[in-house]
């Protein structure tokens, strides 16, 4: 087993109550470990909330996370979805600079990749994507050559393949 840190991907469900974000977070920030993406939205229970987070961390880093986050009151399970069979996605909206010739070949692109336009203003194309980090890194890619003006990501959400909870 190796020392080196690697992201770890967790779905904690937690109380859906003021403070319980904090709670988790400040845990694992006073711990000196950084969380990369984070998303949290209410479940199927409205009581309960899920928090997908990935952090980078060793193993035993990792080890001692899932360990006190098990001690707070207000967290239910935790499932890490690291190595699990799991489906991932996100969100970007990618704000492209469209010179109204060139449009065409960004709707082209957005086609490829399944993305809708959703808005259009005068210079730009606002093109809406889900997918995995690497199809989303793609798109990316290939708008940076007409000029990205703005870019947002949602962070990754994942749940478990199959009937597991």
């Amino acid at each position: 087993m190796s020392d080196a840190a690697s992201k770890h991907i967790l779905s904690v469900t937690v109380e859906n109550k003021p403070g319980v974000l904090s709670r988790v977070t400040g845990m694992i920030s006073r711990r000196g470990f950084n969380i990369e993406s984070l998303t949290v939205a209410p479940t199927e229970d409205e009581g309960l909330s899920r928090m997908t987070i990935i952090v980078e961390a060793d193993e035993l880093g990792f080890e001692q996370i899932t360990k006190q986050l098990h001690k707070l009151v207000s967290v239910f399970r935790i499932s890490d979805l690291t190595e699990e069979d799991a489906v991932e996605r996100e969100l970007v909206l990618f704000k492209v600079q469209a010179a109204p010739d060139r449009r065409h070949e960004i709707i082209e692109i957005a086609n490829v990749f399944r993305a809708k336009v959703v808005d259009v203003g005068k210079n730009t194309l606002t093109v809406e994507a889900t997918g995995n980090e690497s199809k989303l890194d793609a798109m990316e890619n290939l708008f940076r050559g007409y000029g990205i003006r703005q870019l947002t990501r949602t962070g990754k959400i994942a749940i478990g393949r199959g009937h597991d909870a």
